[in-house]
C-alpha cells in the first residue's frame, strides 16, 4: 500500500508540475499555429533534439492522462511531416497509452475486481477471450477518449503486450489524419475541422468490422460443429 501511495503522490506532483510550469499553454490550437515559425526553427537547427524532446512529452501527456494529445498530433505533423510526424506519434502514444494503463493497473485494479468481482466476472471472462478485439474497435473509434480507455483496460485482466501491440495498431488510422491535418495547420480552425461526423461514422464502422467479423467466424464454427 506504502508503494502505491508514494507513486499516486509522484503523479500528482507531475500533475501540478506540468501545470505550475505553464506546459499546458502548449496544448492549445491558437498556440500551436502562434508558434510556428519558432517551431520551423527548431526543427531546422535542432531536429533530432526537438523529436526526442516531443516524443519525451508526448509520453508524458499520454502516461499522466492529460487533455492535449489531439493537439500534440496535429502538432507532430506540423512540425516533422506526414512521415516522421506519424512515426513519432504512433509509437509515443503507444508507450504513453500503455504507461498510463499499467498505473491504473497497480493502484486501483486490485480494488476494483475485489469490490466489484461479482459484477466484473462476465467482463473478465469477456476480455480474456476477446479482448484483443474490443480494444481493437475502440482505438478505431475516435468518440471514445483515448485517456479512458488506457485506464479502463488497466483495470481488467488484459495482457500488457496485447495492449501495447494493439494500441499500437488500433490508433494507427485515426494518428495519420491527424498528422495529415497539422501539415495544413493554417487551415484548422478547431479540431471539429478534422473530426467531421463523416469522418467519425467511417472510424466507427471501421471499428465494428472486427468484432463483426469475429461473431460471424463463431457462427460458422458453430455451425459446422451442429452439423
Amino acid at each position: 500500500m506504502g508503494k502505491r501511495i508514494l507513486l499516486l503522490l509522484v503523479i500528482l506532483a507531475l500533475v501540478f508540475a506540468f501545470y505550475a510550469f505553464d506546459l499546458n499553454q502548449w496544448l492549445s490550437l491558437d498556440k500551436l499555429k502562434g508558434g510556428g515559425e519558432q517551431f520551423q526553427q527548431w526543427q531546422s537547427t535542432s531536429p533530432v533534439l526537438l523529436g526526442v524532446l516531443f516524443f519525451i512529452f508526448y509520453i508524458l501527456v499520454t502516461g499522466l492522462s492529460l487533455p492535449g494529445a489531439a493537439i500534440l498530433t496535429i502538432a507532430a505533423g506540423a512540425i516533422f511531416g506526414l512521415l516522421w510526424g506519424t512515426l513519432i506519434v504512433s509509437f509515443a502514444s503507444s508507450v504513453g497509452a500503455t504507461i498510463a494503463f499499467l498505473m491504473a493497473r497497480y493502484l486501483f485494479r486490485d480494488y476494483v475486481q475485489e469490490r466489484f468481482s461479482t459484477r466484473l466476472k462476465v467482463v473478465n471472462d469477456g476480455v480474456e477471450r476477446e479482448g484483443a478485439f474490443y480494444l481493437f474497435a475502440l482505438r478505431l473509434v475516435p468518440i471514445f477518449p483515448f485517456f479512458l480507455i488506457n485506464i479502463l483496460m488497466g483495470l481488467t485482466h488484459l495482457k500488457t503486450w496485447t495492449f501495447y501491440w494493439v494500441s499500437q495498431i488500433g490508433m494507427l488510422a485515426a494518428t495519420i489524419v491527424y498528422v495529415n491535418a497539422g501539415t495544413q495547420l493554417v487551415r484548422i480552425e478547431n479540431l471539429k475541422d478534422i473530426a467531421s461526423p463523416e469522418l467519425l461514422l467511417s472510424f466507427a464502422l471501421l471499428g465494428i468490422f472486427p468484432l463483426l467479423a469475429k461473431y460471424f467466424i463463431n457462427w460458422l464454427k458453430r455451425r459446422r460443429a451442429a452439423g
